[in-house]
């Protein structure tokens, strides 16, 4: 086989797990948004606040050391225990869950039938506060996430690779078992849409809130719920992401990954979310290894918007959005 051929196959399959982890971003987008109607800014914030309040109770750190001790005079900063990862990762959920509750009752109960922008605007606003609140009871500095899961290059697919082909993939472990994690949760969230009784519900509210609190729909409900799982889902990316490169405020950056993701597969498709995914992880790669070294390279940077600005042009509501038609 050619060796150029070999190269973009390990692009490619590099490619298909990063456009995973791309999907599981955007899915947190595509559930509040199915629910509220709402492209929730804040989905990236959310991530970052799951890893920064991982790290916390792994470490044993106290929260808002920093500030205590600025008003007290102390010299507190742990408690002086470590947690298990598992433990943690079930504490951090609770926290996320806390946090949904929170959302529900000071900002979206609030906000009922108010016009899509207010909302939108009301997002923008909790991420700002959301990473205010995780600087003060975190820190800012940069943090190591490790939760057991294997780092480094696989051996067996090298090994394996290069007696087929004569030629290693390079393929990190971390990303094989995050691609699977993320795989599993996408499609138990797929199903969970799709099949489910509060799923169908999901949908009735983000059609008319008025007309779904009219058959018994409660919206508290469904908005607690709805922002719960996109708080467990910024959970699983925070954890993933963070372990990858570290636990710092640039990782609330993600969101913008999948904005891409989003104008392909349409913001209100689970489905469209991992085939957008996908493309752009499996898009990217390829465009970086063939074009990449002919225009200086970085394409990777660029490519997924440009991409998707030519959706926006030809098919607005990408690949498996609702197309709206409106009379005037």
């Amino acid at each position: 086989m050619p060796e150029q051929l070999l190269w973009a196959a390990e692009a490619m399959m590099n490619g298909l797990m990063a456009g995973v982890l791309y999907a599981l971003v955007a899915l947190g987008f595509v559930l509040i948004f199915k629910a509220s109607g709402v492209f929730n800014y804040a989905q990236g914030v959310m991530a970052l606040f799951a890893a920064l309040t991982l790290v916390g109770i792994m470490d044993g750190q106290v929260p808002f050391a920093h500030l205590i001790n600025a008003v007290f005079g102390t010299e507190i900063h742990h408690f002086g225990w470590h947690v298990p990862a598992i433990l943690a990762i079930f504490l951090t959920g609770v926290v996320m869950v806390g946090l949904a509750i929170f959302i529900e009752r000071f900002v979206l109960r609030h906000l009922v039938n108010q016009p899509d922008i207010i909302l939108f605007m009301a997002t923008i606003g909790l991420a700002y506060f959301m990473e205010g609140v995780g600087d003060l009871m975190w820190g800012s500095e940069i943090k190591t996430l490790d939760v057991g899961l294997p780092q480094g290059i696989s051996e067996t697919i090298d090994e394996a690779t290069y007696n087929w082909f004569g030629y290693g993939f390079f393929i990190d472990r971390l990303d094989i078992v995050a691609t699977i994690i993320a795989a599993l949760l996408v499609a138990s969230l797929t199903i969970f849409s799709q099949y489910s009784k509060q799923g169908r519900a999901l949908r009735a509210v983000a059609d008319d809130h008025q007309a779904a609190l009219s058959v018994g729909i409660s919206l508290r409900f469904i908005w607690v719920l709805v922002w719960s799982i996109a708080g467990f889902v910024a959970l699983v990316a925070g954890m993933m992401w963070g372990a990858k490169s570290g636990v710092q405020f640039s990782l609330s950056l993600i969101a913008l990954k999948a904005l891409p993701v989003l104008m392909l597969g349409g913001f209100t498709s689970i489905p469209g979310a991992i085939v957008g995914g996908l493309i752009i992880g499996v898009g990217e790669k390829l465009f970086e290894f063939s074009i990449g070294p002919l225009v200086g390279g970085a394409t990777e940077n660029w490519f997924a918007y440009v991409l998707a600005l030519v959706f926006l042009v030809f098919r607005p509501q990408g690949l498996f959005g609702e197309k709206i038609i409106e009379r005037v």
